[in-house]
């Protein structure tokens, strides 16, 4: 996807990207063109040379600095192996995390406030990947983090999956489009709102009973989990409509 993304040149937007794709496909056709396929041919022969080898040392900062990110999904398919799915629950107020969940594809990382959650610790964790996958982290998640752990995002790719999804279509929340694609549960948590979750908590507090904080755990390793399912279905579906396919 990323190397037939013509988005990351200067002055170039999403109209005259899809002009650009008539005249070649991909980074490659465009360095061996003969005719000046753009009015800064050279400076963009030059940009896309750079971006190469960004994607070649996995530099990933490069990207940050190209494309805003709404645009980030396009880079999902280089960074993948280097991506992690974040999610968090709440007291339902914001500066209230009560749990942050990661997972990288294989493993789960889970961060239990006033147990193994402190600032250190996640940003450590945080900087081990290169792309970090929301679901609607982009106005809750990320923010919250931010403001109430300091963690540093700014070296990150992020691909917020709740407006993929809007882009091809998929409409409302983690739960309802999981539905509408397939998506399923473990039957422990499966019925589990996120207004569940913030109760889960209080009780845990409340009674000391790790029943009801195991629960609360398993909600939230299932949210991380099936993002990556949903962002392998989406992202490509997305790239065929933009292109055309």
């Amino acid at each position: 996807m990323i190397k037939q993304s013509f988005i990351i040149l200067d002055s170039v937007t999403e109209n005259k990207e899809r002009k650009l794709w008539q005249l070649c496909k991909d980074w490659n056709q465009f360095l061996s063109s003969e005719e000046e396929l753009t009015k800064d041919f050279m400076i963009h022969k030059n940009q896309i040379e750079d971006a190469k080898k960004a994607l070649y040392d996995f530099d990933q900062t490069h990207f940050t600095k190209l494309l805003p990110p709404s645009m980030h999904w396009r880079l999902y398919d280089h960074f993948k192996d280097d991506a992690v799915f974040l999610d968090i629950e709440t007291t339902g107020f914001r500066g209230g995390t009560t749990v942050v969940g990661l997972y990288d594809g294989k493993d789960t990382h889970i961060l239990v406030r006033d147990q193994t959650l402190d600032s250190k610790t996640l940003q450590n964790l945080i900087d081990r990947y290169k792309l970090i996958v929301t679901f609607n982290g982009a106005s809750f998640d990320l923010p919250v983090l931010r403001n109430e752990y300091g963690i540093d995002f700014t070296k990150h790719l992020h691909m917020d999956l709740r407006g993929v999804c809007r882009k091809v279509g998929l409409t409302g929340g983690l739960k309802n489009i999981e539905k509408e694609t397939g998506i399923s549960r473990d039957d422990d948590v499966e019925g589990i709102s996120g207004a569940d979750a913030v109760v889960l908590w209080k009780k845990y507090k409340k009674t000391g009973d790790e029943q009801y904080l195991n629960l609360l755990v398993k909600y939230n390793e299932e949210d991380i989990i099936n993002l990556k399912p949903l962002a392998d279905m989406v992202v490509p579906k997305l790239w065929e409509q933009v292109r055309n396919l």
